[in-house]
């Protein structure tokens, strides 16, 4: 059974720094896409970044390029989206998703089946 929780949200002040973290089980890391998606109050999810089975293809949506970095360990099976550099606009519910795929990780939420339970950021000052 995929199961997928994430941790480490919180208040942070604009220009802070936060690291989420996605405890995976019940699968392999080597196998399964991850991918980091956010809703905003009122707003569509919206994807943040990925990265593939391999960890050799990595996305990030041209709003966090440059200030958010997506890393794993298979070991840990835990993938952390590290986040510098928080703007307000980056407040939001944040959830990591899975998906069993080869190749170039999943951008869009309509391609992954399984998701964790979401973790709350709000950046303010």
């Amino acid at each position: 059974q995929v199961q997928l929780v994430e941790s480490g949200g919180g208040l942070v002040e604009p220009g802070g720094s936060l690291r989420l973290s996605c405890a995976a089980s019940g699968f392999t890391l080597d196998y399964y896409a991850i991918g980091w998606f956010r809703q905003a109050p009122g707003k569509e999810r919206e994807g943040v970044s990925c990265i593939s089975s391999s960890g050799g293809n990595i996305y990030y949506a041209e709003s966090v390029k440059g200030r958010f970095t997506i890393s794993r360990d298979t070991a840990k099976k835990t993938v952390y989206l590290q986040m510098n550099s928080r703007k307000p606009e980056d407040t939001a519910v944040y959830y990591c998703a899975a998906e069993p795929r080869p190749g170039r990780c999943p951008k869009t939420q309509y391609e992954y089946r399984s998701w964790g339970q979401g973790t709350q950021v709000t950046v303010s000052s």
